[in-house]
């Protein structure tokens, strides 16, 4: 029954971090904070990461500084590390966790892989 209910919460995450669930893709609660200044909501993620059996899937394009999603659906870590500069760098628990990170500014190519488990590559380009 664990199980179902945390592919339930997986997918729920993906389907917020993606789509988002306000107009305009924001998460958005409809209530201001106290004090009656509104905040802004995250923005939606432009492409999605989903790492599973000890890959990455296929290399993604996002426009630059676009919100990127990551998705860890195995048991073990992994990271999305640039190898680069370490120009992105985000670090996952196994089981569904997730992450995000901005894409680099500057158009290009970008090559990735997980410290933990250096053979994993995949590659972000950025136009």
């Amino acid at each position: 029954m664990k199980l179902v209910r945390r592919k339930a919460a997986v997918l729920l995450m993906a389907a917020l971090l993606v789509g988002g669930c306000a107009p305009g893709g924001g998460s958005g609660t409809g209530t201001a904070p106290p004090g009656g200044a509104s905040t802004p909501a995250a923005p939606a993620a432009a492409a999605t990461i989903t790492i599973k059996d000890f890959d990455y899937g296929q290399p993604i394009t996002v426009t630059p500084g676009a919100v990127v999603a990551v998705i860890n659906m195995d048991s073990a870590p992994h990271t999305v590390t640039a190898e680069k500069d370490k120009v992105f760098d985000v670090d996952l628990s196994g089981n569904g966790a997730t992450g995000t990170f901005t894409a680099p500014s500057e158009p290009g190519t970008y090559p990735y892989f997980c410290v933990y488990h250096p053979n994993m590559k995949g590659t972000l380009t950025v136009e």
